[in-house]
């Protein structure tokens, strides 16, 4: 009898060994690409990265590559507007995020977020009906632009590619009207209607009109001046990461790089799996490629040779914002307070 009992709890003893096993294996399997949950050297993580746009690429790359994995993350990707990244950054929750100059005037009201990097070129355009007497900025007094919102991204490049060219953006002086829409749909219908008469949009939105052949973009800030050659993204980390856990950021900064080099070495494959894993909203595969490219996000060599252009770059969009009354801070003085340079090696 004893000797029955005692078979029996070698058995259960092994059965339960048995199915431990299978659940470490099942946990390993789920995490991100490459890693179990058990090995991610700094836990798990939120970064936003669902309902975005074409050009935040290197996160969705990072992602299913596993570059993350590969620096100690377990990442989960949450869908969060510009206010929600704000407030996370400024509070510690959310670690790092993407985003455009549209940040600085937050960062100069003391919410806590540093840009630490530099992520890709222009991804706005501004576009007028193909048979539009509209020709370039100085055509532009007296109409209306569509915006997504004021004080938004491509209403600042408006009114910067404006005031560079002799014309006041500023509302109370009459010389342009912006409306805003926070439909781009809605915007087009306003512009076909006549109820606009040019009409600023993120890509992919903006391109994919312009392919229809009904209209003609007037801006490209990834080829025309004054945004040419310049970041139209930065990364933003959290201040207060910064100040604990400098070597998280470094991490990061190095799971981005090597989904940037990656994407300029495989634009094809990166829109493949932008589009079947509908990270953002695009289905034409020749115009989200011709798209990626002109992104030109920046490699490893394009860092050497300008191995300063992300504090540079911050200057000179901080000038342009103060120029037209959206920063009050001196920019040399908003730069040094905006910018933090990591070392891309901490706690390797």
């Amino acid at each position: 009898m004893k000797k029955h009992i005692k078979k029996s709890i070698c058995i259960v003893l092994l059965l339960v060994l048995v199915a431990s096993t299978f659940a470490g294996c099942g946990k390993a399997a789920s995490g991100t690409p490459g890693s179990g949950s058990g090995q991610y050297k700094y836990g798990k993580i939120d970064i936003p990265g669902k309902d975005g746009a074409l050009c935040a690429a290197p996160i969705y790359i990072a992602y299913e590559k596993g570059f993350y994995a590969e620096e100690g993350f377990d990442v989960n990707l949450i869908s969060a507007d510009t206010e929600t990244r704000k407030v996370g950054l400024n509070n510690g929750n959310i670690p790092i995020v993407n985003g455009d100059f549209q940040f600085f005037p937050s960062i100069e009201n003391d919410v806590k977020v540093k840009v630490v990097d530099g992520l890709h070129y222009g991804c706005i355009k501004l576009i007028v009906p193909l048979d539009s007497p509209i020709k370039s900025a100085t055509d532009l007094k007296g109409k209306k632009i569509s915006v997504d919102e004021i004080g938004g991204t491509p209403h600042q490049v408006a009114s910067v590619w404006l005031e560079k060219n002799g014309i006041s953006a500023k509302q109370e002086d009459g010389e342009v009207t912006f409306l805003p829409f926070s439909d781009g749909n809605l915007a087009v219908e306003a512009l076909n209607k006549g109820e606009v008469d040019v009409a600023a949009l993120w890509d992919p939105f903006g391109s994919v009109q312009v392919k229809t052949g009904k209209y003609r973009v007037i801006l490209d800030i990834s080829s025309d001046d004054p945004f040419a050659g310049k970041y139209c993204c930065f990364l933003y980390a959290s201040e207060k990461l910064l100040e604990k856990e400098p070597e998280k950021v470094a991490a990061l900064l190095r799971a981005y790089r090597k989904a940037q080099n990656w994407i300029a070495d495989n634009p094809e494959e990166t829109v493949d799996i932008i589009i079947n894993k509908k990270y953002a909203q695009i289905e034409d595969r020749d115009l989200a490629i011709e798209l990626i490219k002109s992104y030109s996000y920046p490699t490893t060599a394009d860092r050497e040779k300008a191995p300063n252009q992300v504090y540079e770059n911050v200057l000179y969009f901080a000038e342009q914002l103060h120029e037209i009354g959206y920063l009050s801070t001196d920019p040399a003085e908003f730069t040094k307070k905006a910018y933090s340079q990591i070392d891309i090696n901490l706690g390797k």
